[in-house]
């Protein structure tokens, strides 16, 4: 395995970064604290065709070539700006690269070409459900075949931007009992009769992205709705590229916090010499570091895999599980080195740390 980034992925890394910095950054804090996002950026964003330019030109897309790889090293810059941003910035990619994925002909055809015009195309996901034993492979969704439709009931929470979407891509149990292979994906217009969307939640972190509880009472919607028609789709396979992208937007966020943090220690003068010259403060920061490059590392292992077709289930969820764990470290750490600096909700290290707990609970917010 070769990570040496190509001339293109730099190319990408260094434009999304300047993004990143000059249009998210600034309004970090602006957005978490009015729990919403300017339009103007997320129009901006939209402008570098992070998701249009994975589609082939016959979807009407750029016809670049889908790479896992290279998807990571986008959201990852993007996630180092703002997570609430990224995570509404490439929000509707759960439906479009689920869609190019594994979707029929005709699915491609019909929802593909509304993610490459030069408007921001909100579209949405529902998989998490709100219950403390909720699973991914054991979900109380159900979708159950009635002729040449199928009947969707269920309750899910944490689904992005769904009153302002036009499709979501719900999962929900086709075969119950069946682990993730009774697992499948229907494309739900928000408008169809029997979904109902709620009041928006009230979340700890990730406050500037607008999430809502999603009710499905016998939701009738056709069987060309099925993700991958007849056959159905390969839904841990989804997941597992979900898993890869959430490892990644953890990894820019922390790497942000892991920057900060460093920077603050190197300036801040305590009993005349900067606190980072301290072993205790020093090894905080490299224990920082070492945690976001080894979480970098899996996840790209990973998405290295899945770009060959090789298996990569087992390294996607370990890479995710491994991201969870890490935001959380490197963020508290972050909190810690600042002192009661870390606090203050002027500080960005406070907002990091609310949104890193989000990650345990996060899964099918965005895909690569």
């Amino acid at each position: 395995m070769d990570f040496r980034l190509s001339d293109e992925q730099k190319m990408v890394q260094e434009t999304v970064n300047s993004f990143a910095a000059d249009q998210m950054e600034p309004l970090m804090r602006e957005c978490d604290e009015q729990n919403s996002i300017p339009e103007e950026v997320i129009s901006k964003g939209w402008e570098l065709g992070l998701l249009g330019g994975c589609i082939p030109e016959e979807y009407e897309g750029f016809g670049e070539e889908l790479s896992t790889v290279t998807g990571l090293i986008a959201l990852e810059e993007l996630a180092w700006g703002d997570l609430s941003m990224a995570l509404h910035l490439m929000a509707p990619s759960v439906l479009a690269i689920s869609v190019l994925d594994q979707g029929t002909e005709e699915q491609k055809k019909q929802i593909l070409p509304a993610f490459c015009g030069e408007e921001f195309k909100a579209a949405s996901s529902a998989l998490v459900e709100p219950y403390y034993n909720f699973c991914p492979s054991a979900l109380r969704t159900t979708a159950v075949n009635d002729g040449d439709e199928y009947v969707i009931n269920g309750k899910k929470c944490l689904v992005p931007l769904a009153q302002e979407s036009e499709n979501m891509l719900v999962f929900a149990a086709t075969a119950p009992g069946m682990g993730f292979a009774g697992v499948d994906a229907f494309i739900v217009p928000v408008s169809t009769k029997g979904v109902k969307v709620g009041e928006r939640e009230k979340n700890m972190g990730i406050k500037a992205l607008a999430t809502y509880p999603v009710t499905f009472k016998d939701c009738r919607v056709p069987a060309t709705s099925r993700l991958g028609g007849e056959a159905g789709c390969d839904f841990l396979r989804l997941l597992s590229r979900s898993r890869l992208a959430l490892a990644a937007l953890a990894v820019g966020m922390s790497r942000r916090a892991l920057e900060h943090s460093r920077d603050y220690a190197t300036q801040r003068i305590a009993f005349g010499e900067p606190i980072g010259s301290r072993q205790a403060i020093a090894f905080m920061i490299a224990e920082m570091a070492i945690e976001v490059d080894a979480t970098r590392l899996l996840a790209w292992e990973a998405a290295w895999r899945c770009d060959r077709n090789f298996d990569f289930e087992k390294e996607a969820a370990l890479a995710k599980n491994y991201a969870a764990d890490m935001a959380m470290m490197v963020c508290d750490r972050g909190v810690q080195i600042m002192g009661g600096h870390g606090y203050v909700r002027d500080n960005p290290v406070e907002l990091w740390f609310r949104n890193a707990r989000g990650f345990a609970a996060f899964e099918g917010f965005v895909m690569v």
